[in-house]
């Protein structure tokens, strides 16, 4: 090879990386805008405020998206890097224990300080030092770690909205809380005609293996062997889940898992979170205030305990997470599989064959959750839409109802 083909191959590859960071660069704009956005309309006491310790206040969120920046890309990049506040590693570390100690979860709320201008300041002084990383060029693991942090801020950015909801249910007033909650609520779809769809028992391949992001627990890709089974078409609605009710399906305890049974005795639990009876018409708590429940909307906010339960009724159950990715990625038209609810699925939340969980603070990102948790698919009205993948694997633990999480059945053939 000659010096000059030599040299029109490297700059080939100089262009196509330098494009690749621009693309990069514009996707960390925008995200970092949307987080701004989202609480643009919302006051002080809106963002400061924390209402149980499953979720933080949006303050919070704003600090430590930005506090993830600082801490794995800046602070290992630049020599004698100098902390914007050395107090911020205590107090928006989430969970990293090689990082350092954290400021107790359950406390987030009684963070008066820094204020929300402080925090806002946080962010264009770490975006501003990010901007002349990208000036310098970015390494392959670089560039890995600055997409992997993208796509957490966008997890947080959907905490933004079920943390603020969980909030706004505290307020004995039915008003408009923000725009953007409403707006995303409107996107859900109603329930169409539902249909079961079948798939033959066989040897199906499961998780991520392009060269598209993914988390690294959508991998290695793996093959699983499944029996028949047949996947609905569609989500449960609210007229279902009213039968559910109506037929006592909170009163018989064959139908509960036997953690889910004492805790529906000890708070005597009726009903979904956010939906009360008034003078015998449902209604439900959203972003508009209180509303009456519409029967063709499907069901959200719902726990694992309520959609199992609800399966039991229906002589159903739920699908495994393999059994719902292969329905999802199976380009069958009548499937409404994405960006409406989380599904629940049958499956605990394990690492699949082959995971390795990364060296260093950054490892401790997904592997250590994996016990006691089931596993979700299929995004929701509220997680951004470049987010959601068909492998992609959400987890909560049973008993969580705040995210935007719904019913799917499925039956074994």
């Amino acid at each position: 090879m000659t010096a000059v083909s030599e040299q029109c191959q490297k700059s080939h590859y100089d262009v196509i990386a330098t494009e690749k960071i621009k693309a990069l660069w514009q996707n960390y704009q925008r995200t970092r805008d949307y987080s701004l956005q989202i609480c643009s309309t919302l006051s002080d006491e809106d963002i400061q405020s924390q209402s149980m310790s499953d979720a933080s206040p949006l303050k919070w969120h704003l600090a430590h998206t930005t506090w993830a920046f600082e801490t794995f890309i800046l602070k290992p990049s630049i020599p004698n890097y100098q902390p914007f506040n050395p107090h911020f590693e205590f107090l928006f570390n989430s969970y990293y224990n090689a990082i350092g100690a954290q400021y107790p979860r359950a406390n987030r709320g009684l963070l008066i300080r820094p204020t929300r201008s402080e925090v806002e300041t946080y962010r264009r002084s770490i975006d501003k030092l990010m901007k002349a990383l990208f000036d310098e060029g970015l390494d392959r693991e670089l560039y890995n770690l600055i997409e992997l942090l993208i796509h957490h801020e966008q997890q947080h950015q959907e905490l933004m909205f079920t943390d603020f909801k969980h909030l706004t249910s505290f307020t004995p007033f039915d008003y408009q809380y923000f725009s953007q909650g409403v707006k995303i609520e409107s996107n859900l779809l109603p329930v169409k005609s539902n249909a079961s769809i079948g798939f033959s028992s066989g040897l199906y391949n499961i998780g991520s293996n392009d060269d598209s992001f993914y988390f690294d627990n959508e991998g290695p890709r793996h093959r699983v062997f499944l029996e028949a089974f047949a996947i609905d078409s569609q989500l449960v609605s609210n007229r279902e889940y009213l039968e559910f009710i109506d037929d006592g399906g909170y009163q018989e305890p064959s139908y509960w898992l036997s953690e889910a049974w004492y805790k529906i005795k000890e708070k005597s639990i009726t009903h979904p979170l956010y939906w009360q009876n008034k003078e015998n018409k449902w209604l439900e708590h959203t972003f508009s205030g209180e509303k009456e429940i519409v029967p063709e909307l499907p069901v959200k906010h719902i726990n694992y305990f309520e959609a199992n339960a609800f399966a039991s009724w229906k002589g159903k159950r739920l699908p495994s997470e393999y059994e719902w990715e292969v329905a999802a990625q199976s380009q069958n038209n009548s499937f409404n599989m994405m960006e409406q609810l989380w599904q629940w699925t049958s499956s605990s939340y394990n690492a699949y064959p082959g995971f390795k969980t990364a060296s260093g603070a950054i490892g401790e990102y997904n592997g250590k959750f994996m016990v006691n948790q089931y596993v979700l698919r299929g995004g929701s009205v509220a997680t951004p839409a470049d987010h959601i993948r068909t492998t992609y694997r959400n987890f909560f633990y049973p008993g969580a109802s705040w995210q935007f999480t719904g019913i799917r059945l499925a039956e074994t053939l």
